[in-house]
């Protein structure tokens, strides 16, 4: 049968499909919308199944925070090429899910996967969306977060994410510290609030390699423990956000900035995501 321009962009409008792609949907469903809707969603599931195995390290990150402020939701949505990436669809295909995750509150990343958006599940979005682009997309990383007062932080390109909880603000505005924290989480990858939250078996690692670098240097065994601390110290003022120096003023830690803004503000935790990698 015939298929009109007129129904070809219909389709268009309805899936975001190709043109040629919803003419050939329509021709084989002889007309029937629903049946080329499926046919398209057909055609997505199958690039997914073929291209499961590839690559899809490019993307971007998205957070939202609540607005009163306690809670806050960040996802890193994947495709295989940056153009793609910064594309307006797959740009707001993301917005979309964060703003929903942040309402539903979703258990885990597979929660998230079958949570609606607009009559469609997440997954479902991403099987059309790779039917219209032809790359695999896919949700790979989702974190629900809560704290008394929560700060987000996306770095220009959205490769990376952070999300900061701060406590004791009373009032303070957080608009430029907490981005100042937040950035500093971004740039130099702590891996704890201060040194009590170190694993413990990371500490222990620590002190040993300290005590084997000392011994290699040809220092008495009584002595190795005490250089093993002070190269911990070192550690902890290199790897625990408190302890760092300030990126945009060396001469302070990032705890003499907190109070200086205001004594009684602490960070009690944040969350730092990483495009294509580990957090």
């Amino acid at each position: 049968m015939a298929i009109t321009a007129q129904e070809v962009n219909d389709l268009r409008a309805l899936t975001g499909a190709g043109m040629m792609d919803c003419k050939k949907a329509l021709t084989e469903a002889e007309g029937n919308v629903e049946k080329a809707i499926e046919i398209l969603r057909k055609k997505g599931q199958k690039i997914s199944d073929s291209r499961k195995d590839r690559e899809a390290k490019e993307g971007a990150i998205f957070a939202l925070v609540a607005p009163n402020g306690g809670g806050a939701v960040m996802l890193e949505l994947n495709c295989e090429t940056d153009f793609v990436g910064r594309n307006d669809d797959f740009q707001q295909m993301g917005q979309k899910f964060v703003a929903q995750a942040l309402a539903s509150k979703p258990a885990d990343l597979a929660a998230l996967n079958a949570m609606e958006v607009e009559g469609k599940t997440v997954e479902t979005w991403c099987t059309e969306a790779m039917a219209k682009i032809g790359e695999k997309i896919a949700v790979s990383k989702y974190e629900y977060f809560e704290g008394e007062k929560v700060v987000s932080y996306i770095h220009p390109g959205a490769r990376v994410g952070v999300l900061v909880a701060f406590a004791g603000a009373n009032g303070t505005d957080l608009t430029q510290v907490g981005r100042d924290v937040a950035m500093q989480v971004a740039s130099m990858s702590p891996i704890a609030v201060d040194k009590d939250g170190v694993d413990p078996s990371l500490v222990q690692k620590e002190i040993e390699i300290g005590k084997e670098q000392a011994r290699a240097e040809g220092k008495p065994e009584a002595m190795l423990e005490k250089i093993a601390v002070g190269k911990l110290n070192k550690f902890y003022k290199e790897r625990t956000l408190l302890m760092q120096e300030f990126v945009k003023d060396p001469s302070k830690t990032i705890a003499d900035h907190l109070a200086a803004a205001d004594p009684k503000l602490k960070v009690t935790a944040f969350r730092r995501m990483h495009l294509g990698g580990e957090n």
